[in-house]
C-alpha cells in the first residue's frame, strides 16, 4: 500500500499544506466528473485545516454543492455543544464555502440514545453513500486511538457493521458514534493529520513494522478501495515526527 510521509515545520504550515492538497484533490475529482465523498474528523489541528480550506477556497474551481461530507466519528452531545466536531466544521469551513450535502451524526436532539444514533448513521451511509469515500481525514490520539476506536475496545474486532455506539469512552465526552474499520477503510485515500510532541510515540507505534491493533488502533487503518491501491498520507509537524 503506498504510504507518503509529509513532515512539515509546524502546525500552521501543516494546516496550509493540507488545505491546498485537499482543494486540489476535490477539484481534480470534479474535473473527472465525480462527486467526491469526504469523511471529516475533529481536533485543534483539524480546526486550523478547516480555516485554511475556507480561506483558500476561492483559489480553486470547486463546486461545493457537489461534495458530500461525512464524519468518521462524533460526540453524542447536544447539537450546540462545543464538543461537537460538526459544529466546529460548519462554523470554520462548511458554512463559509456553502456546502449543502452534509451528513452529520445524530446529536442528543436527534436520537433517543447513542445506540440509536449509530444505527441511524449506518442506515444513512448505506442509503446515501457512494460505496466508498474518496478521502477519509483522521487525527491520532496520544494513546493511538483513531476516530473513536480506543485501545482494548471490542469495537476493534467488528467487521460487519458501519457505525458503532461508544459508551464509557476513556476520553470525554463518554458517549460517541464511530465508524468501524471496515467503513473507514472503504476509501481511496486516508490522510492522518497529527501535530505535537504528545502524539510522537503514537505515531512511532502506528508506523512501526510490528505492533498490535488492540494497543494502537490506528494500525487498523488500511485503505481498501474498489479499484487500485489505497493511498495513505501522514501529515506531521516536526514535533509529531520526532520519534520516527
Amino acid at each position: 500500500m503506498p504510504l507518503e510521509l509529509k513532515v512539515i515545520s509546524d502546525a500552521a504550515d501543516l494546516a496550509a499544506a493540507v488545505a491546498d492538497r485537499f482543494l486540489q484533490r476535490v477539484a481534480a475529482a470534479q474535473g473527472r466528473g465525480e462527486e467526491p465523498h469526504v469523511a471529516l474528523t475533529g481536533g485543534s489541528v483539524v480546526d486550523a485545516v478547516h480555516q485554511q480550506i475556507a480561506h483558500r477556497a476561492g483559489q480553486y474551481d470547486v463546486d461545493w454543492s457537489r461534495v458530500v461530507f461525512w464524519w468518521g466519528d462524533e460526540r453524542f452531545v447536544a447539537p450546540d455543544s462545543p464538543d461537537r466536531n460538526a459544529r466546529h466544521a460548519r462554523e470554520l469551513f462548511l458554512d463559509p464555502v456553502g456546502a449543502v450535502k452534509v451528513h452529520e451524526m445524530a446529536s442528543t436532539a436527534d436520537a433517543s440514545d447513542v445506540t440509536a444514533a449509530a444505527a441511524a448513521y449506518s442506515d444513512t451511509v448505506r442509503a446515501e453513500g457512494g460505496g466508498e469515500f474518496d478521502l477519509v481525514m483522521l487525527g491520532l490520539g496520544p494513546d493511538g486511538h483513531v476516530a473513536s476506536l480506543f485501545p482494548g475496545s471490542a469495537h476493534l474486532d467488528i467487521g460487519d457493521r458501519v457505525a458503532v455506539p461508544v459508551i464509557g469512552s476513556p476520553k470525554p465526552p463518554p458517549e460517541r458514534v464511530s465508524l468501524t474499520f471496515p467503513a473507514l477503510n472503504r476509501t481511496r485515500a486516508v490522510w492522518f493529520l497529527v501535530s505535537g510532541e504528545a502524539k510522537a510515540e503514537a505515531v512511532r507505534r502506528t508506523l512501526a513494522d510490528t505492533g498490535d491493533v488492540h494497543e494502537t488502533p490506528a494500525r487498523g487503518i488500511s485503505p481498501a478501495p474498489a479499484v487500485g491501491p489505497g493511498e495513505t498520507v501522514w501529515f506531521l509537524d516536526l514535533a509529531a515526527a520526532s520519534k520516527l
